[in-house]
């Protein structure tokens, strides 16, 4: 069976999945195709073509088309929830009960547009709504390989009314214990915090995640946000989390935090510096998000924890990689595993593997990320020839070793190899790589050829034989969804991969996963003596990721990097050092 899983059903980051008798052939994010990062309220024209082109498919080959988003009854109480949390908002409060399901009508409209424009007949293909939480808790339960009962924990901003889930999954069915509703959402205070602290909501997350740990947690408490204990949490609709008249509005703009937040804690942050009281505000709002998710899963899912030990988790807070270290942290979690699209655009990931549940189909494991578009190194040489600066390349006979020749000489590379990650973790197919042994190369790479905040820290990708001896942990760890504390042993070995409070977000690389990247770090390891890289996303600030050789070229001409290995052949600019 044939099923398609479409993303971005709340109105950003559009992504199209396919599955085919049960296993995950393709999925990718149209940002990346159109260049517009997170494509807000746009389709996914070019994701859902990939999908089509990877697996040999015509339209009229699919049997299921998947939306996660669907319909919410007004007997439930999602709705109810809704309209009494925003009394003050008559208007909104109103809607909910007597046309709550418009959004999912709007939408609907929209797939059934865009399916309609790539050819698709829908009176001959099903088209299957899936409640957003259930897409999470799909695309994180049915993708983990765990056998057995398993506890499932969705964190987000919101999906219908949706915004935290608790349940547990055996024998391949999902079951809910208890959600809770906008406008109480943990994800939700989180985004208003990102936006008071100067950073887009949906995007600047990562930004209040690294800031953080420069801060101090206890210099101001931040328990006013949200009343939380006994299985229960209610946030503060007098400061965040807020619509309407309640909005804090700057040059015309909207902020999901209210006047009473500037009151309480002064102008909204501007610029790139991290600096005093704003540090000490992000830890703070840290500190109360791991409080109280931890509070609620020891609530929920503790028993269900305690019989099994294996915890599955997604939305959009399962970015966060400081919460999932205090997660794995708990004595009743044995393994966590983190959809790596864990936040929209993986819930086409998970309409589509619900539905092939629902259809009878066995979903195999998730083994990679790499879901995306690859090139042949004739298209990446087509892509010179074409391309406006007219670059030289040569052909290799070995990129890893090339690679990491440059890496080893204390250069920065970007590196283009095989298919395109699906999620917003560069997974060593489309990144920046460094020598984290070099002092100085990450400032380098964030001023230089990023162009972000001089603070944001960078990952280690490392050898699958040094990884224990370096995290401390047996814990799997292939897709950067994880912080860990590095042994002290190791941290003036790679200094330029060590965050501010000592803990690295790691990726473990096998042979078997990326033979390419991996055989790299190994000759960086017989180079300079640790089986260790820096790696970091293929782009610049407020871009996606790179995609196609063209994208990389772009770049690398964008920029101050002067090397690029795309597949078998070497770019480099006239203004290149010998390596």
């Amino acid at each position: 069976m044939n099923i398609l899983g479409l993303g971005g059903a709340v109105g950003h980051d559009p992504a199209t999945a396919l599955f085919m008798n049960g296993e995950l052939i393709a999925a990718a994010e149209e940002e990346r195709f159109i260049r517009d990062k997170h494509a807000k309220g746009k389709p996914g024209h070019e994701a859902t073509r990939f999908c089509l082109k990877q697996g040999g498919l015509n339209p009229g080959d699919i049997d299921i088309v998947a939306y996660p988003y669907a319909p919410i009854s007004l007997s439930r109480p999602d709705r109810w929830h809704y309209a009494k949390r925003y009394w003050y908002a008559p208007d909104r409060a109103l809607t909910a009960l007597f046309n709550g399901n418009r959004r999912f009508k709007r939408n609907k409209r929209q797939a059934l547009a865009m399916l309609d424009d790539l050819g698709f007949d829908m009176t001959r293909t099903k088209f299957q709504p899936v409640e957003h939480h259930m897409a999470h808790a799909s695309s994180a339960y049915h993708l983990s390989g765990f056998k057995g009962k398993t506890a499932i924990l969705g964190i987000d901003g919101k999906g219908e009314y949706a915004t935290t889930f608790f349940g547990y999954a055996e024998n391949g069915k999902i079951h809910k214990i208890k959600e809770f509703y906008d406008p109480d959402s943990l994800g939700g205070v989180y985004g208003a915090l990102t936006e008071f602290l100067g950073f887009e909501m949906l995007d600047g997350e990562f930004k209040v995640m690294g800031m953080a740990p420069y801060g101090d947690p206890k210099k101001y408490d931040f328990s006013r946000l949200i009343e939380y204990g006994d299985g229960d949490f209610k946030v503060n609709t007098k400061l965040v989390n807020v619509i309407g008249t309640r909005r804090y509005k700057e040059n015309g703009k909207g902020y999901y935090f209210s006047p009473a937040l500037i009151d309480w804690l002064g102008p909204k942050r501007q610029g790139d510096e991290i600096d005093d009281p704003y540090i000490d505000y992000a830890a703070s709002m840290q500190q109360l998000l791991e409080d109280v998710a931890l509070h609620l899963v020891d609530y929920y899912l503790k028993d269900i924890l305690q019989e099994t030990g294996k915890l599955a988790f997604a939305g959009g807070v399962a970015l966060n990689v400081k919460l999932n270290q205090r997660l794995m942290a708990l004595p009743y979690v044995d393994e966590l595993f983190v959809q790596p699209a864990a936040s929209d655009s993986g819930t086409a990931i998970g309409a589509a593997s619900y539905a092939a549940h629902l259809a009878g189909e066995t979903i195999q494991p998730q083994k990679h990320a790499y879901l995306g578009p690859a090139f042949t190194s004739d298209e990446c040489i087509e892509a010179c020839k074409n391309h406006p600066e007219k670059p030289t390349w040569e052909v290799l006979d070995d990129p890893s070793l090339t690679g990491a020749q440059i890496l080893a000489a204390g250069n920065p590379l970007s590196w283009f190899q095989g298919r395109m990650e699906f999620g917003p973790r560069a997974l060593g197919n489309r990144s920046i790589l460094g020598d984290p042994s070099y002092p100085g190369v990450a400032d380098r790479i964030n001023e230089q050829i990023k162009y972000r905040e001089r603070w944001r820290p960078f990952c280690p990708s490392m050898l699958d034989t040094v990884a224990e001896d370096l995290l401390q942990s047996k814990h799997p760890a292939p897709y950067m969804t994880f912080t860990f504390d590095m042994a002290e042993h190791w941290k003036s070995r790679v200094p330029e991969v060590v965050h501010e409070d000592g803990t690295a977000r790691a990726q473990i690389v096998t042979e078997e996963t990326n033979p390419r990247y991996y055989a790299l770090i190994k000759e960086l390891e017989r180079m300079r003596g640790h089986g260790v890289c820096l790696n970091t996303s293929l782009n610049r600030r407020g871009e996606p990721m790179v995609c196609s050789p063209t994208d990389a070229l772009n770049m690398l001409y964008g920029s101050d990097l002067q090397f690029l290995i795309m597949e078998d052949i070497l770019v480099k600019k006239t203004t290149a050092p010998k390596f």
